[in-house]
């Protein structure tokens, strides 16, 4: 009888852990956003091997983890298992709530559900999530070569966070983490954290997925422009206009800033009309009323065009170089700061010397436990992880056998 009670004690923990919570948010129409998923490799991958599983253009993955694109090959670079990575993804309006549809994967031998969600896509997605995007009853194998929709969490709350810009990162909490450690990293507040994913407690489980929001830089482009809605999170780069113009955010201010791009080629012009300076340029003028700037910002890409915009203003000093934010060398091994502690690094903790671009300048120098607000996001439970998961069913296995031989 002894045994028989540890079996269902470790039972109860098991079920406990088999439900991780997922913050949703509903939404209507067919809009979409920019978004993030934390994706913590499995396995040593290439660049592409990543891109491919998140259907993300490789160079937009780099860009989003402030990697150097000059990094030679760097498209079959391959990174470490373990390591962390912010991988941009569209949030798209789905059955009324937000998720990401642009996913399909091909079932590789041997493949299960539960392996896929757990293995393949590091806990974004559960079996049960992948049986039902897919209109799948048998849990079974699946089939080789299969297609499968593959419909991981996103979030925009319109791509702001307390009335100021912000991209969302899906994340998988982890074995160490606290939900302050987690604010800390990502530059937020507890509170912050708690609003947004509707939680009455700071309460998490391995296996929930919060949304944090990033700091991040806004455009303002034309609705007609093909990257209308540009959002870029602080600390990254993004690459628009076929790979001609890369933006960047922060560090020193929050005001969207891009030039062409360090792989452009075949692009349209970048110069700004009545003057010489090139996109992401400037010039400054010290008179005795402060200093007149002229710059030649990026304003989106519109029917195949470079759209720039020559702006003239006086300010009380002159600017000095534009702050990019540092960029880094693709990692090779994994970073000891990830080893030893947290395992979602932030990008200055991925590992080797960190690059700064030159400077363009010219002249002078939800169903997280809680009391959901009225205006918060609903929440949903999704499947176990997928260590506890075969040790529980044997264990729900082994508990029924006993209960049904003391029956006997």
């Amino acid at each position: 009888m002894a045994v028989l009670l540890q079996l269902f004690l470790f039972f109860l923990v098991c079920v406990s852990r088999a439900s991780g919570k997922s913050t949703i948010e509903p939404c209507s129409g067919s809009d979409s956003c920019n978004a993030m998923v934390g994706y913590t490799l499995p396995t040593d991958l290439k660049v592409s091997e990543v891109a491919t599983l998140f259907q993300v253009d490789p160079v937009a993955l780099l860009t989003a983890n402030a990697y150097d694109l000059s990094y030679p090959d760097v498209e079959n670079h391959i990174l470490p298992a373990r390591l962390f990575l912010k991988v941009p993804v569209p949030c798209s309006c789905v059955d009324g709530i937000r998720k990401v549809a642009s996913v399909t994967y091909r079932a590789r031998a041997s493949d299960t559900f539960a392996s896929i969600a757990s293995s393949v896509y590091a806990g974004l997605v559960t079996a049960d999530q992948i049986r039902d995007a897919n209109g799948i009853t048998d849990p079974g194998l699946v089939d080789l070569g299969q297609p499968l929709k593959i419909p991981l969490p996103c979030a925009c709350f319109n791509g702001t966070d307390n009335g100021l810009p912000a991209v969302y990162l899906s994340y998988v909490v982890q074995g160490p983490d606290s939900l302050p450690a987690i604010a800390a990293r990502y530059s937020t507040t507890l509170s912050d954290l708690m609003t947004v994913n509707a939680m009455g407690t700071s309460a998490i489980t391995p296996g929930d997925i919060l949304a944090i929001p990033l700091a991040a830089c806004a455009s303002g482009f034309s609705r007609f422009a093909t990257d209308a809605g540009l959002i870029v999170a602080n600390g990254s780069y993004a690459i628009t206009a076929s790979h001609c113009v890369q933006c960047s955010c922060g560090p020193a201010n929050m005001n969207l800033f891009c030039t062409s791009a360090p792989l452009a080629s075949s692009c349209t012009s970048m110069q700004c009309r009545n003057s010489n300076l090139m996109l992401g340029n400037f010039s400054a003028q010290p008179s005795s009323a402060g200093c007149s700037v002229s710059s030649c910002s990026y304003s989106g890409f519109v029917n195949g065009t470079i759209m720039t915009t020559l702006s003239i203003s006086l300010q009380p000093r002159c600017p000095g170089a534009h702050t990019f934010p540092p960029l880094l060398p693709p990692p090779t091994v994994l970073p000891v700061s990830a080893i030893s502690s947290s395992p979602s690094p932030s990008p200055s903790q991925a590992g080797g010397p960190t690059l700064t671009p030159r400077s363009s300048t010219t002249g002078v120098a939800g169903s997280i436990p809680g009391t959901l607000p009225a205006a918060g996001p609903s929440g949903s439970t999704s499947d176990s992880s997928s260590l506890t998961y075969p040790l529980c069913h044997i264990l729900t296995i082994s508990v029924l056998h006993l209960l049904l031989s003391l029956i006997g």
